[in-house]
């Protein structure tokens, strides 16, 4: 069975492929032609149904599996942001680090040194059976301050619970152990067991 990612982003293929390594799988820019896909969902879940949509439609084999995750990272002292605008949350197109200073600014601007916060990640499969979204959380603290240089976007500023250190200080071992988007993938992995 192969498994097709809504993602032109080897890294997260090379990702995907260490949960769900007993099928073939590979980003849907490796066998068609790359195309804009708009995020208009409200939630995690919408977003991830829609790119997975997007390409389960293009797709010619139509016994392929398209799964595609949506994430991000939800501070509720903030109302819930950046949320489902994690990526672009310093604007369509910046960097990491620019949406990383951001929320630390946000968070500095309110006068916290670190508050609640949680990871949530959705993950959505489109398939001839159906259409399947699950998800995973890591709940922690969001720090008015970055710390270490593992990880990405948010990690060197979130703590998990159970934890006196970022992700960005935790080695990625660890992380990838518990993570939002390491639970998402184990229930993903159940589901496509069950589509066999």
């Amino acid at each position: 069975m192969k498994i097709v990612l809504a993602t032109s982003n080897q890294g997260k293929v090379k990702e995907f492929q260490a949960w769900i390594h007993e099928y073939e799988v590979v980003a849907y820019s490796d066998i068609m032609e790359p195309f804009e896909i708009e995020e208009t969902g409200t939630t995690f879940k919408e977003n991830a149904l829609i790119k997975a949509r997007a390409v389960y439609e293009k797709l010619d084999d139509k016994n392929a599996i398209v799964l595609s995750d949506d994430s991000g990272i939800s501070v509720p002292l903030l109302g819930g942001i950046p949320g489902i605008y994690s990526a672009r949350y310093a604007g369509v197109g910046a960097s990491s680090e620019a949406n990383l200073n951001k929320l630390i600014a946000t968070l500095k601007e309110k006068g916290v040194a670190k508050t609640p916060a949680f990871y949530t990640a959705a993950i959505a499969l489109v398939c001839a059976k159906g259409e399947f979204c699950v998800h995973g959380w890591m709940h922690g603290e969001a720090l008015s301050e970055a710390r270490g240089q593992n990880g990405f976007g948010y990690d060197p500023m979130f703590i998990p619970c159970g934890y006196d250190k970022t992700l960005g200080e935790l080695d990625e071992s660890v992380k990838k152990a518990f993570s939002h988007r390491a639970q998402a993938l184990e229930l993903a992995h159940i589901v496509i067991n069950s589509l066999k």
